[in-house]
């Protein structure tokens, strides 16, 4: 009889364990979280970001990724008015993806040309790009460059 109490009670606290353990990982369901790096003024490579990002939201589906692109250096022209990827950053703003301009290359900017950068609407400032690439690393994002 104790064997069968044994046996049972060992089936139970491993079902217990199975379920358990599949129940966190439901309520785990933590969206994907990506920065992708835009540090230079390629064309060609500023497109593949936004396709990167585009991509992965088709991808995952927009709620359950978040995605920051961090541009700074020469890719900062991609995030301005002067970019010709202006239309399409402005859009995916609106499309849950955020845009972060470093501030340090505007200032820099501003010291060798005596203007600030105008920035597109619905691009956010940080204080340096480098350091909120590894901000968003330290929260468990992962990181792209093209």
């Amino acid at each position: 009889m104790s064997k069968i109490i044994r046996d049972t009670s060992l089936i139970l606290l491993m079902s217990l364990f199975l379920f358990g353990n599949i129940n966190a990982y439901a309520a785990e369901d933590v969206p994907h979280k990506v920065v992708i790096q835009v540090s230079t003024d390629n064309p060609r490579t500023q497109k593949i970001a936004l396709n990167n990002a585009v991509n992965l939201q088709k991808l995952y589906g927009i709620d359950n990724i978040k995605i920051e692109i961090v541009a700074y250096g020469p890719g900062l022209g991609l995030l301005t008015n002067k970019s010709k990827q202006a239309k399409r950053v402005e859009s995916l703003a609106l499309q849950d993806i955020t845009f972060s301009a470093c501030q340090n290359t505007m200032k820099k900017v501003k010291r060798k040309t005596g203007k600030m950068p105008v920035l597109l609407e619905g691009v956010g400032q940080v204080a340096a790009g480098v350091a909120r690439i590894i901000e968003l690393q330290e929260q468990g994002y992962a990181y792209i460059r093209p």
